[in-house]
């Protein structure tokens, strides 16, 4: 599915402007690089519950804005188009730590944009934001799980360690 070659392995694909993916989503650049409103878009469909990417190439990282938290004390960098994952209370795919992949939450159609809701693997945010996804349920400040009442988190999948997070919390 992915490329293991790296042309810079100190600079992630991503950020070389070589598609990680090619064939499965690309980046869409919608203003300069240093602004924040990049997205990763679709270039196939993808059935629900359906293999989206798997996580390759990442490197253990401290906490980051950039990094995903696969377990109550590990984060890891991703390095690949996957780092241009935006967050949505309407998510599309959800980040799988614990396989290491990243799988359609509903059916995804050529164009649609991947996005997966913070929280669902983000006990604490390096760096909170405010969401302007506008779904119904969104949960305005995204500051990690650890701010969202539980009722509210159990609209959503969350990965196993924040699941424990919660239950101990």
């Amino acid at each position: 599915m992915t490329s293991n070659i790296i042309a810079d392995a100190k600079t992630p694909l991503a950020l070389q402007n070589q598609p990680s993916h090619p064939g499965y989503f690309h980046i869409l650049r919608q203003d300069s690089s240093e602004s924040f409103s990049s997205k990763l878009i679709a270039d196939r469909d993808f059935p629900k519950d359906s293999v989206v990417a798997s996580l390759e190439g990442y490197v253990v990282s401290e906490k980051l804005y950039s990094t995903v938290q696969v377990s109550t004390t590990e984060h890891i960098e991703l390095s690949s188009d996957l780092a241009y994952l935006n967050h949505s209370c309407q998510p599309t795919v959800y980040v799988d730590v614990e396989q290491r992949l990243v799988k359609a939450l509903s059916d995804i159609k050529v164009g649609d944009e991947l996005t997966f809701f913070y929280p669902s693997t983000e006990w604490e945010m390096a760096q909170p934001f405010q969401c302007w996804c506008g779904a119904p349920n969104c949960i305005r400040t995204v500051e990690g799980a650890h701010q969202i009442p539980a009722d509210i988190l159990g609209q959503f999948k969350l990965s196993k360690h924040i699941r424990s997070l919660v239950e101990n919390s």
